[in-house]
């Protein structure tokens, strides 16, 4: 995925096994310069950050990518229950440490904005600055298409999964190959006429690699999540992103987070989707190097 990969492995204080890249070699990290680390949302990848990868590497960015627990790379073994926000922040949190990094800022999508906001609660020293891009610190389930039919959806479709397991399983590995679920994909969270459907389709390919009960875990996990409570008391700088066309997260939970976080700032693409970045991702790289450049500029402000 990177010009330069540096693929490694480190293991967690509970002694968990996370993949990680970076484009730079962590020996000779240039500590003046901040790392992008790059946040996945529910059932997604870094695959999500194809447009940005390439051009901050180009604009000469130090990046780090992690796959969390239970997710690819890293390990899936133990209890499932382990792979909640508190243990992904925390996982992180010791990576950072591990790799020496003292300057990052933190761009996550979707889910991964609960994770930035946890990170930011839990360890705001890891943190210069965070990016989130079209999440939610609501239920999803409450809000997804601006309708609560998922949270009605949801019991009877697990409960589908507990009495057929293996046929479940199945549906599972093989509908990223089924048309009709891949157009389902294709009109709920992009905008069709600037993403091309096969990036669809190797984002469907991805979820197959998942195992299938982290999709009911990680929706229980969005639920549950109380970092609402926690928004007055983060004081990271933060720019939020959201689409003015996003039907599974409506536009209105973007200002309710500006609304509550301390120090942050709105910016709204129009007839952007769920995944701005890859609607636009030449305008949403040109805002986030922007954002960043303005916290490397007040921090040396700060210094002098």
């Amino acid at each position: 995925m990177f010009k330069n990969n540096h693929p490694n492995y480190f293991y967690t204080s509970d002694g968990i096994r996370i993949f990680y890249n970076t484009n730079f070699n962590p020996e000779s990290i240039n500590h003046s310069k901040p790392v992008l680390v790059l946040i996945y949302g529910l059932l997604c990848s870094n695959y999500h950050y194809k447009f940005q990868i390439p051009y901050f590497e180009e604009c000469g960015y130090q990046i780090l990518i992690h796959d969390y627990r239970f997710h690819f790379a890293s390990s899936q073994d133990g209890d499932i229950e382990s792979c909640n926000f508190p243990n992904i922040a925390k996982d992180l949190h010791e990576l950072l440490a591990q790799l020496n990094i003292k300057n990052s800022v933190f761009v996550g999508h979707s889910m991964g904005v609960n994770i930035c906001l946890e990170h930011a609660r839990r360890y705001p020293e890891d943190m210069s600055g965070q990016i989130l891009i079209s999440g939610t610190v609501l239920p999803p389930q409450d809000i997804m298409f601006d309708s609560n039919m998922i949270d009605l959806a949801f019991p009877h479709l697990k409960s589908f999964t507990e009495k057929h397991p293996t046929l479940f399983k199945t549906i599972w590995q093989n509908v990223y190959k089924n048309p009709i679920a891949q157009y389902f994909i294709f009109d709920g969270g992009f905008n069709k006429k600037q993403v091309d459907m096969e990036f669809i389709q190797l984002y469907m390919k991805k979820i197959s690699e998942l195992p299938e009960s982290l999709l009911f875990h990680l929706l229980k996990l969005m639920h549950d999540h109380d970092i609402i409570n926690h928004l007055e008391s983060i004081q990271t700088p933060t720019l939020i992103i959201g689409g003015d066309k996003d039907k599974i997260i409506p536009n209105y939970l973007q200002r309710i987070l500006t609304t509550h976080l301390p120090q942050s700032e709105l910016y709204i693409v129009k007839d952007g989707s769920h995944v701005p970045q890859a609607d636009f991702p030449e305008m949403i790289n040109q805002r986030l190097h922007r954002f960043v450049t303005k916290l490397q500029i007040k921090k040396m402000s700060n210094k002098g």
